[in-house]
């Protein structure tokens, strides 16, 4: 299905122009028991002699400018809409006015393999239509034969086959990883615990299918973080969900710091041993565990740290089941253990995007999130001139803050994003022509936050104050919920509409910390500018209140300080060069371009 910004073609009515309203600045819905378009607007313009013809009438007729928001409250959504006629049928030929599908690489440079069943999860192939290559990143050769053969892998050793049916049997039995490297066709096996707001959980979900991938493990989501409800099957023909039925460890989701079959706990009282570890078989004498639990949370102790060692990936390389629990991005860490550096320089030889090729692999909305995405975006986006998103996530019980306010207006100022209103009257700016106004776009801006009060404030100061440069601004905000709500699926199905919405804008700005922040810059290849956060309520607005952040990737918020080689404590900001640590939480790590 196409995008249609501007249509040309009416609904039968004989008028040559007609007007159309939206009663709500919200959620735009589709009506019940109708399809998200009319079924004129799913008509493919054949490119024939006559509608080049038909292109260069509109061309030579000023479009009209149609309606005002039903409500006063609400800001006015301008359509360009011309009926041109209609074909032999008697229904209207529709031109859409952006780039045929064809043009747009639906399969984003490999990235995604053909033949999904599209009517199954529109995103999938219609984002590319919808965002643009920001970054100018294309996946590598290597990255894109990886994730084929993972897909194949995924589908041998997945649910619902004899594979995974006896391993999930040696689990239940206790049958261990002995005490060599298990067979080539063996399959292993990652099961990830995910938690928190969505954003920790999209972050979580693409640290573990990275690790799943460098170790050849079958990677399986926990279902119960509601991971399936929101998001697409990124695998063809096969699921990355944990079926619950019949799993063994029926009490997985319940592990923490204290379980003792947690590497951390197994390694302090050395039930397992990395001493004479030499990289591919761990000590003759000690005998491996069916599973072993990683603990990679924020409480994380100084021996679950360890995990980012290469001595200690040789032990767990034989354990055929792991369980993983993290609220972050651990993929900076992955890049601190040696023995991944080779095939992470393949996969991604440019560091600064490599969450950028894994979300978008990844994630890919359902049916009805990507239908408020779509619907929004189209009813208030598409037409503008400029999209910036402002994501605003404020930290404590006060969600209104004056200050923060007064640090997005001079962030998007300093940086030229958003122009200054005047408070002296009316900017002595010439009027531009009738037709020429008529052809001018505002610009847009996103506002993402749990309360309605910042885009209350931008919104009034854009109406009530000329802009200095005579430019028109609107303000958009598709819902506050006042409070986060954990476990909540229209919560959730909304905050993810939201991230996606983000990652559809042409320059972002976002608060430090912010892991919901992180996704949306990650999924739109944009290096946002970065609000740091304030000391306390009390602080003074920052100076400068913001900065262009030194890359698009997110920040590991709880990275490891082991030197591993020492089994003591080190600084692992300064052990690979293009891991350095983050601007908005200076003790946290990211990834950035790597400097040859």
């Amino acid at each position: 299905m196409r995008r249609h910004e501007d249509t040309i073609g009416g609904d039968g009515a004989a008028a040559p122009w007609k007007e159309q309203q939206l009663a709500s600045h919200r959620w735009p819905e589709a009506q019940e028991g109708a399809p998200a378009f009319p079924p004129s607007t799913m008509r493919r313009l054949v490119y024939s002699a006559a509608n080049v013809a038909l292109v260069v009438f509109i061309m030579t007729v000023p479009p009209m400018v149609v309606l005002y928001g039903a409500r006063s409250s609400s800001p006015a959504v301008w359509i360009s809409s011309a009926n041109v006629g209609r074909g032999s049928s008697g229904d209207e030929s529709i031109l859409l006015l952006h780039r045929p599908a064809a043009a747009h690489d639906k399969l984003l440079g490999g990235l995604l393999a053909d033949g999904f069943d599209e009517g199954s999860c529109h995103s999938k192939y219609q984002s590319a239509m919808y965002r643009r290559n920001n970054a100018g990143k294309e996946p590598s050769p290597h990255l894109v034969s990886r994730l084929r053969r993972h897909e194949e892998l995924q589908r041998r050793c997945g649910p619902g086959t004899a594979a995974y049916s006896n391993a999930v049997e040696s689990l239940r039995t206790g049958k261990s990883g002995g005490i060599v490297s298990p067979p080539e066709t063996e399959c292993r096996y990652l099961v990830s615990i995910s938690y928190r707001g969505l954003g920790n959980r999209m972050l979580a979900a693409a640290s573990a299918f990275l690790y799943a991938m460098l170790t050849d493990r079958v990677l399986l989501v926990d279902p119960s973080n509601e991971m399936g409800e929101l998001f697409c099957e990124p695998f063809p023909g096969t699921t990355w969900l944990l079926p619950p039925a019949g799993f063994p460890l029926t009490n997985y989701t319940s592990f923490s710091i204290d379980t003792a079959e947690s590497y951390g706990n197994m390694l302090k009282n050395k039930v397992i041993t990395t001493d004479d570890a030499a990289g591919d078989v761990p000590t003759p004498h000690q005998h491996l565990p069916a599973f072993a639990y990683i603990h990679l949370d924020h409480d994380y102790t100084f021996h679950d740290k360890f995990f980012f060692c290469d001595d200690d990936q040789s032990v767990l390389r034989n354990v055929p089941w792991l369980v993983m629990r993290t609220d972050s991005y651990i993929v900076p860490g992955l890049f601190l253990v040696t023995g991944f550096q080779a095939e992470l320089d393949s996969l991604f030889p440019e560091t600064d995007a490599v969450f950028h090729h894994l979300a978008r692999y990844l994630f890919h909305p359902n049916n009805h999130i990507w239908g408020l995405v779509t619907r929004y975006y189209d009813a208030y986006l598409a037409t503008a001139r400029q999209r910036v998103g402002v994501q605003v996530r404020v930290f404590g019980a006060r969600q209104e803050s004056p200050k923060v306010l007064e640090q997005i207006t001079a962030c998007t100022h300093m940086e030229n994003l958003l122009p200054d209103v005047t408070t002296t009257g009316e900017p002595t700016v010439v009027a531009a022509p009738a037709t020429t106004r008529r052809r001018l776009k505002p610009k847009a801006v996103l506002v993402t936050s749990l309360t309605s009060w910042y885009y209350e404030k931008l919104k009034g100061m854009y109406w009530e104050h000329a802009t200095a440069t005579g430019e028109a601004v609107s303000v958009h905000q598709p819902s506050h919920e006042e409070y986060q709500r954990f476990g909540s699926g229209s919560h959730d199905a909304k905050a993810c509409a939201e991230i996606y919405l983000l990652s559809l804008t042409d320059a972002l700005v976002t608060s430090g910390w912010s892991t919901f922040g992180y996704v949306a810059q990650g999924l739109a290849g944009l290096t946002p500018r970065v609000m740091y956060k304030p000391a306390n309520e009390s602080s003074a607005v920052p100076d400068p209140p913001c900065r262009r952040d030194v890359s698009m990737e997110p920040c590991f918020l709880t990275p490891p300080y082991n030197n591993c080689r020492m089994k003591r404590s080190a600084h692992s900001g300064k052990v690979v060069a293009h891991v350095q640590n983050c601007h908005d939480v200076p003790w946290g790590l990211k990834l950035v371009h790597r400097v040859e």
